[in-house]
């Protein structure tokens, strides 16, 4: 096990398939949240004091050492014993130590797999408020270009009024606006999904009664001055849409900024426009990669390995443990003795001398009840270890189908709605020609102005859900390091 490289790694992030859209400031933004997100410093400082158990699986046991000191030196043949002094050392069967650390390393890694987890989903979360924030300023745009669109029509409604004649419309005015409305169908791309506001249904249903016939037996003068009306209260929608939707901003930036664990007030630059990431979706490929990657996968094989690791180091636990030491004993001079009948001391050599002696001890596991259900509760806990795997593999693969459908909805969902904005542009360009020529109302110019923005909505809340099925997909297989 590497640490450097696992270090390393909290700072990589896999940017490829974003970099249809501002990828630079979206890998700054993930980089910034990697280094400063608490619950990810957590779970990696979590990892680290893991890494700090496996020496300790792996040292010898401290040596024991008994002083014994008689307050009264007791004699023994060759002096007076003033002291014992012993040292011994247990040393566990052959392999014990090492498969203590094999256990240890392999815990430790599955604290990095929750540490990756930890990452990657924190990953997700940006990537989906990355999309929410742009898809809310595309909404912004959108509000934006309606109101110069309309602010055109009231132009124009007001030179009908002063003129009294439908003809009078120059033919370059016009031009301008179908021109604006072209301009404003070809920058469809993210939106909001109308959170807070007006949405574009109820408003077409707040103004349903604008598809009717108008009155021919209205005065010109009255016509023109409702068209006005009308087209000030549409303004007034969108100014009150608008101010909703800064609202909608500014919360979804402190949640932003919440996630990279900085103030909430921190300025994020939200892109002007999120396109559809470019995907392709290979089943098997993706299942191979997520069997190899996820994280989830990998923590439960480095716990069934723990377990082997701990099987085995309760085996060699059953075995004798083996102790070398040393015992030294202090011994003091007797006096000297006179023998009664020659007159001559006597004194033996060892008087007074030190001993030495060597030791060896040796554990005796007698008891093999406790040893049998240690083997037995590993056997069980690999097999649970298994099982879990094996569930949480169907689990993934029912979610990756689900994403895969998710995503072929979102797509098909594009399509549609970018066909039928086609067809609302076409209508809309058509339907300003008869709003010109007096051939039709305000009420149908508006309507069909709503249907296209309704459509260009559509499209930017299928795209984000296309890119949201993307990054989940992504996330399956871990936000791969390059």
């Amino acid at each position: 096990m590497k640490a450097k490289k696992y270090i390393l790694l909290l700072f990589t992030i896999h940017c490829s398939l974003f970099t249809v859209f501002a990828q630079h400031s979206l890998s700054d933004y993930l980089k910034i949240a990697a280094e400063n997100n608490a619950g990810v410093k957590a779970d990696f400082l979590a990892y680290q004091a893991s890494l700090q158990k496996i020496p300790q699986a792996g040292a010898w046991q401290d040596p024991q050492l008994d002083l014994d000191f008689f307050l009264q030196p007791m004699e023994i043949i060759d002096g007076k014993q003033a002291a014992d002094i012993k040292l011994m050392q247990m040393f566990p069967w052959f392999g014990t130590r090492k498969a203590a650390r094999t256990e240890a390393q392999h815990m430790a890694q599955m604290t990095f797999e929750q540490f990756r987890e930890t990452r990657d989903q924190l990953f997700l979360d940006v990537y989906t408020q990355w999309f929410i924030l742009g898809r809310l300023q595309q909404q912004l745009t959108n509000n934006q270009d309606n109101k110069k669109l309309l602010e055109q029509l009231e132009t124009l409604a007001l030179r009908k009024f002063s003129t009294g004649n439908a003809s009078a419309m120059p033919s370059g005015e016009r031009q301008m606006i179908q021109s604006e409305g072209n301009r404003n169908n070809a920058t469809t791309s993210m939106s909001g999904m109308n959170m807070g506001g007006t949405s574009p249904s109820s408003t077409n249903s707040q103004f349903s009664t604008l598809n009717s016939p108008p009155n021919m037996n209205m005065s010109s003068a009255s016509s023109g001055m409702s068209d006005i009306l009308r087209i000030q209260l549409e303004i007034a929608e969108l100014d009150n849409n608008a101010e909703s939707i800064l609202s909608q901003i500014q919360a979804e930036k402190a949640k932003f900024n919440t996630l990279l664990n900085r103030p909430a007030e921190s300025e994020v630059q939200i892109p002007g426009s999120l396109e559809q990431i470019p995907f392709l979706f290979h089943s098997e490929e993706i299942k191979t990669q997520i069997t190899a990657r996820n994280p989830m996968l990998s923590m439960l094989t480095e716990e069934e390995k723990a377990y082997q690791a701990k099987a085995e180091m309760d085996k060699k636990m059953s075995y004798p443990m083996f102790g070398i030491g040393l015992q030294y004993m202090l011994i003091n001079k007797k006096p000297v003795e006179v023998d009664a009948h020659s007159g001559m001391e006597t004194m033996n050599d060892m008087n007074g001398k030190d001993m030495i002696m060597p030791m060896v001890s040796v554990s005796i596991p007698i008891y093999r009840g406790k040893y049998k259900a240690q083997q037995r509760e590993n056997a069980f806990l690999q097999q649970a270890a298994r099982e879990k795997y094996a569930n949480t593999q169907n689990l993934l693969e029912a979610e990756l189908y689900r994403f895969k459908s998710d995503l072929d909805n979102a797509a098909r969902k594009i399509s549609l709605y970018r066909q039928q904005s086609e067809l609302a542009q076409t209508t809309y360009n058509l339907i300003i020609n008869e709003f010109a020529s007096g051939k039709s109302d305000l009420s149908n110019v508006i309507q069909v102005q709503r249907q296209l923005l309704d459509y260009q909505l559509k499209i930017a809340e299928a795209i984000a859900d296309y890119n949201t099925m993307v990054v989940n997909i992504q996330k399956l297989n871990s936000y791969e390091d390059k």
